[in-house]
């Protein structure tokens, strides 16, 4: 089985980070938390505004003056008034990324897929109150509901990159279901994902959302995850842990960089045997 596949970004933002022989400066660091915070105040003058204006009434230039800022700033970080209240996006698809080049080897990479949407989720959950404003605003604009299935679709093109890498491209052909396998777990992910938030979001943003989306990812990895990596090497299968039953006491062994689901799941297939 061949290594993932980073995309072509991650390999040119490596390549970058290479020649440069440094680190992120804390001056670029700055920059994005500057950049970042306009964008949050930018959306926040824009959903006041659709709130108590309307979304079709709103301007852009009433949405920078609100936020106390010039036309051409609010363009600077946003192509329009309906990517205004999305702020976070980007940043978050940054973050998700970064959490697959970073899996480690041994993890089953539809477990590194479930670590990478959190990101999204904790986006949302960061300001419950904004998410669920946001949440009835798309219900009632069209538009809104456009960009942010859009958005959606950016996630699931890269968990989708990312689960393909896992097998041979040069294996893909009629006959090998791996890539379909692939296509279809990235789509159950980010479905039990919106599940799961939307859920939250109609609750009023209350409840512990991360370990409801920890049961929705249980369901989609014992209903898919067979199959994903089943190419591993040896090596790369090592389990996670490993159970011994002496009587009536179950003794569960497991790496320190073990993920914790993956644990739990071996210890519930344990005692289901029993």
């Amino acid at each position: 089985m061949s290594q993932p596949v980073k995309s072509a970004r991650t390999l040119r933002s490596s390549e970058k980070g290479a020649s440069e022989g440094a680190p992120e400066s804390a001056g670029s660091r700055r920059a994005a938390a500057q950049r970042l915070k306009m964008r949050r105040e930018l959306a926040s003058a824009a959903m006041e505004l659709f709130a108590t204006k309307g979304y079709e009434a709103t301007t852009v230039d009433e949405i920078a003056a609100a936020a106390g800022v010039a036309r051409r700033t609010f363009f600077r970080h946003f192509r329009s008034k309906e990517e205004a209240i999305f702020p976070d996006h980007d940043d978050t698809l940054v973050r998700a990324e970064a959490v697959l080049d970073a899996a480690p080897a041994h993890e089953h990479p539809l477990d590194t897929v479930c670590r990478g949407i959190k990101e999204v989720m904790r986006m949302y959950a960061s300001s419950p109150a904004v998410s669920v404003e946001r949440y009835r605003l798309t219900r009632e604009v069209p538009t809104l509901r456009e960009r942010e299935i859009a958005s959606v679709a950016r996630y699931e093109r890269l968990f989708t990159r990312y689960l393909l890498g896992h097998f041979d491209e040069r294996a893909h052909h009629v006959g090998n279901d791996d890539p379909l396998l692939a296509e279809v777990a990235a789509s159950a992910v980010v479905t039990a994902h919106n599940h799961v938030l939307r859920r939250w979001l109609r609750g009023g943003g209350k409840g512990d959302v991360e370990a409801q989306l920890d049961h929705a990812f249980a369901i989609v990895r014992d209903t898919f995850g067979s199959g994903i990596g089943a190419g591993r090497s040896a090596a790369d299968r090592e389990p996670a842990a490993s159970v011994s039953t002496t009587g009536e006491v179950l003794v569960t062994v497991a790496r320190t960089d073990a993920p914790l689901s993956e644990v739990m799941r071996t210890i519930e297939r344990a005692l289901k045997d029993r």
